[in-house]
């Protein structure tokens, strides 16, 4: 890997990725829709649109990986997600390949198996589950890696990030935290590892409450280094984790239950499309 692109360098992951990846790679080029500021040394700054033909031409030339944490990183209306989640994500992956792009690291996320039980622990070859428009369109993302894996050749890690934020504060995010040095360690992961074909690993760190077995990240070298535990204790004295009865009983909690908001009493899965 001589130059990776790293898509959504202005988002909360993004930023605090740029951040770590620095001097990593011999050149690290960073793009987004929003101001990203001066070049650090060893960086290129591509402002661009993944949707836009000639702005994604110019984000994927020269590239020999991509980390794609690019798109909308939560629920929206759907003609938004299909305009940026869906459909741009497609002509990001056929634009690397004609570029002759090697590796791709996608961020899907939590949600594209957001209705299974808190009670289930996962290994990730279940079939999705998706909480939300936004979950639907990382499964979408899934089968389009494995697509161009298969068909293309290309190899690709697909993520399925957990909480990404500074520290976890209730119990479904205190099984589900990653820190962004072990989120970052698995994106290295995936481009780096010879003869990667398509896998789907989930991005958590090493927390002992964790609903994810993360065996397939393990075998191609991930090794945690952080852990969700130190703060168990004070999640635990925490006040109770908020939320309806589905959202206390699946692993999207919030996400899966945005049609019940203003109406506890209605327990049912059904969400408004408007």
């Amino acid at each position: 890997m001589r130059r990776v692109l790293l898509t959504g360098a202005a988002g909360g992951i993004g930023r605090r990725m740029r951040q770590a990846l620095a001097n990593v790679y011999p050149i690290l080029r960073v793009s987004d829709i929003s101001d990203l500021g001066p070049a650090a040394e060893g960086e290129e700054i591509a402002i661009g649109d993944f949707t836009d033909p000639d702005d994604l031409k110019r984000l994927v030339a020269g590239v020999d990986g991509i980390i794609h944490l690019g798109g909308l990183s939560v629920e929206h209306e759907w003609d938004d997600i299909l305009r940026v989640n869906i459909d741009g994500t497609y002509r990001l992956y056929e634009a690397a390949y004609e570029a002759g792009v090697k590796r791709i690291v996608f961020a899907s996320s939590n949600h594209a198996i957001g209705f299974y039980p808190r009670t289930q622990h996962l290994d990730g070859s279940e079939r999705p589950r998706p909480d939300c428009r936004y979950g639907l369109s990382k499964v979408f993302g899934e089968g389009l890696s494995q697509y161009f894996a298969d068909n293309y050749g290309l190899g690709i890690l697909t993520i399925r990030i957990g909480w990404c934020f500074e520290k976890p504060n209730t119990p479904r995010t205190l099984a589900s935290w990653v820190s962004i040095g072990d989120l970052t360690r698995l994106c290295r992961v995936g481009l780096e590892t010879p003869e990667l074909h398509h896998e789907i690993v989930w991005g958590v760190s090493d927390n002992s409450r964790t609903l994810w077995d993360n065996t397939t990240a393990r075998r191609l070298g991930f090794v945690p280094q952080d852990s969700s535990d130190i703060w168990a204790a004070e999640v635990d004295a925490g006040p109770p984790e908020p939320g309806n009865d589905v959202a206390l009983a699946v692993q999207g909690g919030p996400f899966a239950s945005t049609g019940y908001e203003g109406d506890p009493e209605r327990v049912t899965r059904q969400k408004p499309l408007a």
